[in-house]
């Protein structure tokens, strides 16, 4: 008993990264619960006085696990839930699973919501290699064996999905150093209620335009006016929350994506510090063709 006990205890210390890893991996706090307890399990059937780096060998496990979940998700075509039910679990106190809803959107928003979304879109073997190389330093060596690859392809695989969570080099005419700034600050005001600095910063005459996907009619909305704009912003105050910075298409948007899964995007055109026009883009062919990218700090 105090031995297995002992073994126990050295999973607990170990317990947080291993929830990290398969967080990043799977995008969803349920899952990623059930892969580290899975890999509990696994120890504790194994000859663990035989494991040299229980950490190393712990995350393996892991990795694979979540490995399996990803290839099986990629056989049925879907995601571990659609945006539509990310918003519905955030409204919900019924949890039966275990999961705290505050707690995942609070954890999907400190991963980085627009990582999450781009991390959705690679395929098994490149998120495995990005997330345990380049967000946990495994090194390249190590993981191969994992996706039975050689350690090169491997970094190849890594270097890929790198370039799809960077994006594309921004235009010329993108000018992220002006236009960014407006955009937090709109994501702020909306997010804090503060409808006068919202309203500062919408051209007297902008114009939103949301295609038929938003809601609530079923057909595209054209609003326009400063006033009517930034009620209508006013009343997306719960949803804001879910919603982050990114890129699009190389230009400085907004990704609403509730616990990390893309729901829609706002494009903005700015000028002299002022938003003068919104797209508000929901539909899924239309979302799937833009490039979203991680901006950086």
């Amino acid at each position: 008993m105090n031995e297995r006990s002992g073994l126990a205890d050295r999973f607990e210390e170990h317990r947080s990264h291993l929830r990290a890893v398969a967080y990043r991996m799977l995008g969803s706090l349920a899952e990623a619960e059930d892969a580290v307890q899975e890999a509990w399990l696994r120890l504790d059937r194994s000859d663990a006085a035989d494991i040299e780096n229980l950490g190393g060998w712990l995350t393996t496990v892991v990795a694979r696990l979540c490995l399996n979940v990803l290839r099986a998700r990629t056989t049925r075509n879907e995601g571990p839930f659609e945006a539509t039910e990310a918003e519905h679990a955030l409204s919900r106190t019924d949890r039966t699973d275990g999961a705290d809803p505050e707690h995942e959107a609070l954890l999907a928003e400190s991963v980085g919501l627009a990582l999450l979304v781009v991390l959705d879109t690679l395929t098994p073997a490149e998120r495995l290699a990005f997330v345990l190389h380049d967000l946990f330093a495994v090194p390249f060596e190590d993981i191969a064996p994992m996706i039975e690859k050689t350690p090169a392809a491997t970094r190849q695989l890594a270097s890929r999905a790198r370039r799809r969570v960077r994006g594309r080099e921004p235009s010329p005419d993108a000018d992220l150093s002006r236009r960014r700034p407006v955009v937090d600050a709109f994501l702020a005001a909306t997010r804090g209620g503060d409808f006068d600095a919202l309203l500062s910063l919408l051209h007297p005459g902008v114009v939103l335009r949301a295609d038929r996907a938003v809601g609530p009619t079923p057909e595209p909305l054209v609003i326009t006016g400063a006033q009517t704009v930034a009620r209508g912003a006013m009343a997306a105050v719960q949803r804001a929350r879910g919603t982050q910075a990114a890129l699009l298409d190389g230009s400085v948007g907004l990704v609403m994506a509730p616990l990390g899964r893309l729901f829609l995007v706002l494009r903005f055109t700015i000028a002299d510090d002022q938003v003068t026009e919104i797209e508000v883009i929901a539909e899924r062919e239309r979302l799937h063709a833009i490039e979203i990218a991680v901006l950086t700090d």
